[in-house]
């Protein structure tokens, strides 16, 4: 399968390899040769199946040959292969390409001789070395399918499907079984005529009052048959589609008409539409029923269908049918969970789940079917992150020391604040200090809503960090907030007679070569820097604590490179966008959590309105008026360009409409992430230095900028934005005394787009405001960028399975307080493993 398609759960704790026991030495080479040719036809890109990549694979699949098949020389081979195949990730595209030639070569030897010399005959087996392995598919019997087996073995499916199939990463009957519908369509429902809505699917059972046929008088290849039904309640007009040339499909229409006489009994399931005659099911299922009870027994009418994701080629019927032909093997699939768990918490196992997601018998064993698959992703999730986390706490870090003498860095730093701490506030630095004063590091993220004072907590450990001997390192995502840090810094700590330094992408190499000598020998004690941080040539002399700000942008690999480059320093990490419980449960299940829930007094709310296009000439008169008061305005646009795709407006287009028309008497400034830094810096220099009164930008704004004298924000198309992102940027102004407004501009006249946007009017509430962001939009989005140490969910939700999360979370912490490395359950270590080797997680189970 193509790189991103990696929505699976492993269906047993083996590597994607046939059965051992199988000594069908043919079928063993052929889905062999069927993975490197798909690997070939990809380019030698190492393809990631539906469960593993593809050298994972062949990897084990290679151990697997059935020894009483081969020679002892060919099984060496064999082995060597295995071990080459281990390293395939880090070869070359012509080393990868010279071990497949290798591997079809042994192959080929493995097709002459068996074990006790004998030839096999030639005609029963031909599997040349090309490309086009598919043309070498042959039929099995049931009994020969497992879960291991190619797809290409299954009787129906030939070369071409089984080409197509690959192109969705199915390869092997369990990434079939793996592969989960995308929807279903409910035709369970059992309705009378008149009580059928608009909208519904439904099975209706009614007698045929008439039925015509006719050629389309619009496309002479389509043909019609429309039945008129009727039931006690009322009539409804059916209608089929046949497409077909003319004479076969005349032929087919009459002998559909036949069927459907008058007075004939019909079961009825598909869509309900509005037509001009009423209520009306366009192109639904239909069977002739001896009895109006009889549909019960049919395999279509009356069932509830699943839908898959498909590609080009392979029609829904085929596919169905194909996945019903092999799920009798899902009694093979080997359970995690005891038995007596399963009943306790009211789950079916495994198997059963598996069986009824792609067949289910009504909507109960579908729910049921689901939230067990749901619950055990959650529960590998969340087995991962407590891991992890005892893991983490089994390490020796630097313990800090807490001065509580009016001298300490941290008193003297508070006392110089124009303003106290809130109770949030001291209640959070308390959780800090109570952590880094132990010998297990510190993890621990730091949530606050825009403005609640996280960069006072964050100054408060860095100088506790210096204060105990050790050295700070405080990383941004961006050069703007990296150096709006600094600049925030800079105003306090030298105060406290420390130095602060920057390292961001573009500092000077000069300079660079300065900040990286004295971070060596320990005269730079505190330094904020932007990913360059973790770069290489970085060395410190002695780290003690890292805070990380904005960490949902950094993956989790990043941050590690940090802390590597200390003796297991303590981490804190923050976030000025607030997660929903459920997504802070599963991105951050191993660190402990701190909450700012208190704004500092005085911050007043902003006054937040939507306006159409029509009403511009309000929001150009506010800002007119607020500019006069001395007050300074930012204008936000989702786009730097015109786009050709979307009908948008861009910065740069808005920047010479202000600058040179309607606010030409103003100062106007151009912002966007493109500009080299020294030309963002001196734009932003000028608005802090109110040197411009408007500043045009993008969402580079959306953090690191602080100019209290900023009262209003007019956001541009802001029905492209999330809701966490619009009171992200919403939190750039109120900042001051003064009353703030936010104009949220838009011109999609969709409802719930309005609806979307209507929440930021009513609520100023950061965590209130992503939680229902996640429902709108799904976790991936509401981050913004995608996370290192996420796994994928084939089919759970963050947003609507919260309880079962919360059922997991529980049943992890009961699993790891008896069995606290999962000695005692060897397929959930080892689904463990896998997992942390595709997140590429460094903490190993060992």
């Amino acid at each position: 399968m193509v790189e991103g398609h990696n929505k699976d759960i492993s269906i047993n704790d083996s590597k994607s390899i046939p059965d051992s026991k199988s000594n069908d030495l043919v079928s063993w080479i052929r889905s062999l040769q069927q993975a490197l040719t798909v690997e070939v036809d990809h380019g030698f890109i190492n393809i990631q199946g539906r469960t593993n990549k593809f050298s994972y694979f062949v990897s084990g699949y290679l151990l697997s040959c059935p020894s009483t098949a081969v020679k002892q020389s060919d099984s060496s081979k064999l082995k060597e292969l295995a071990l080459d195949y281990k390293k395939y990730s880090t070869m070359s595209t012509d080393e990868r390409r010279r071990i497949i030639v290798q591997t079809r070569q042994t192959l080929h030897n493995l097709y002459i001789y068996q074990e006790n010399g004998e030839k096999i005959d030639s005609k029963n087996l031909k599997i040349r070395l090309s490309h086009d392995a598919f043309a070498h598919k042959r039929s099995l019997s049931t009994d020969s399918l497992g879960l291991g087996t190619s797809i290409s073995a299954i009787k129906g499916v030939g070369p071409k499907q089984a080409e197509r199939l690959s192109s969705l990463g199915l390869i092997l009957i369990r990434d079939l079984i793996n592969y989960f519908p995308r929807d279903y369509v409910d035709y369970t429902s059992l309705k009378t005529i008149d009580k059928c809505q608009v909208g519904q699917n439904v099975t209706i059972v009614a007698k045929v009052r008439r039925c015509s046929s006719f050629k389309s008088p619009k496309n002479p290849n389509l043909s019609i048959l429309e039945l008129f039904i009727k039931d006690k309640t009322g009539g409804m007009k059916v209608t089929r589609f046949f497409a077909g040339r003319r004479k076969s499909s005349i032929a087919y229409l009459k002998s559909q008409q036949s069927l459907y006489a008058v007075g004939a009994t019909v079961a009825v399931s598909g869509l309900v539409k509005e037509s001009k005659y009423g209520k009306s099911l366009n192109d639904p299922l239909i069977e002739i029923i001896d009895s109006p009870n009889s549909y019960l027994k049919s395999k279509s009418i009356g069932q509830i269908f699943p839908v898959y994701s498909l590609t080009e080629g392979i029609t829904a019927d085929k596919f169905r049918d194909l996945v019903q032909s092999i799920l009798f093997l899902t009694s093979e699939i080997k359970d995690p969970l005891p038995k007596d768990t399963l009943i306790r918490l009211d789950l079916p196992s495994k198997k059963e789940a598996f069986f009824h997601i792609h067949n289910p018998e009504n909507p109960k064993t579908l729910a049921n079917a689901r939230r067990r698959i749901v619950f055990e992703e959650f529960l590998l999730l969340q087995l991962s992150l407590l891991l992890r986390r005892e893991l983490h706490k089994k390490r020796h870090s630097p313990q800090l020391s807490i001065e509580v003498s009016s001298n300490s860095l941290v008193r003297r730093f508070l006392s110089i604040l124009p303003f106290s701490l809130t109770d949030a506030q001291k209640r959070v630095l308390k959780e800090i200090e109570s952590d880094i004063v132990k010998a297990e590091p510190m993890s621990r993220l730091l949530q606050g809503d825009v403005g609640s004072g996280k960069t006072v907590i964050a100054i408060s450990a860095l100088l506790t960090a210096v204060q105990s001997g050790w050295q700070a390192a405080f990383m941004a995502p961006t050069e703007v907030l990296a150096s709006q840090h600094y600049q925030t810094l800079s105003k306090w700590i030298p105060q406290l007679e420390l130095n602060v330094d920057l390292l961001t992408g573009s500092t000077p190499k000069s300079r660079r070569k300065e900040i990286l000598t004295d971070l060596v020998n320990g005269s730079t004690k505190i330094i904020v820097g932007t990913h360059a941080l973790f770069e290489d040539p970085v060395v410190f002399d002695r780290l003690g604590l890292v805070v990380v700000d904005e960490q949902h942008r950094f993956g989790v690999t990043q941050r590690n490179k940090l802390l590597n480059k200390g003796l297991q320093p303590h981490l804190l990490t923050m976030t000025a966008t607030p997660i929903p419980r459920t997504l802070a449960l599963t991105l951050h299940g191993d660190l402990d959590v701190s909450q700012l829930d208190e704004l500092p007094p005085g911050r007043t709310p902003i006054n937040t309105q939507l306006i159409s296009p029509k009403d511009k000439n309000y929001a150009y008169d506010l800002i007119r008026s607020e500019i006069n008061k001395g007050h300074q305005i930012y204008v936000v646009l989702p786009l730097i360009e015109e786009s050709k795709k979307l009908e948008l407006s861009s910065a740069v287009d808005v920047y010479h409409q202000l600058s040179t028309d309607i606010f030409s008497d103003f100062t106007v400034e151009l912002l966007h992430g493109r500009m080299k830094s020294v030309e963002k810096q001196e734009v932003i220099r000028n608005f802090l230095d109110k040197k411009s009164d408007i500043l045009v930008s993008t969402t580079v704004i959306e953090v690191g900028i602080d100019v209290p004298n900023a009262s209003v924000m007019l956001i541009e198309d802001s029905d492209r934005f999330g809701l966490a992102q619009l009171h992200q940027l919403r939190g750039r102004v109120g900042r001051g005394a003064s009353k703030s407004y936010c104009l949220l501009s838009h011109q999609n006249k969709n409802k719930l787009s309005r609806q979307r946007l209507e929440v930021m009017v009513n609520s100023n509430d950061g965590f209130e405001i992503s939680e229902i962001d996640l429902r709108f939009r799904g976790p991936g989005q509401v981050l913004g960028t995608r996370q290192s140490g996420l796994p994928d969910f084939a089919l759970a939700s963050l947003a609507d399975d919260a309880d079962v999360l919360e059922l997991a979370r529980n049943e992890a912490r009961n699993i790891l307080d008896s069995d606290p490395i999962l000695t005692n359950n060897s397929m959930l270590r080892s689904l463990i493993k896998e997992q942390w080797e595709k997140l590429k997680i460094g903490n190993k189970l060992n």
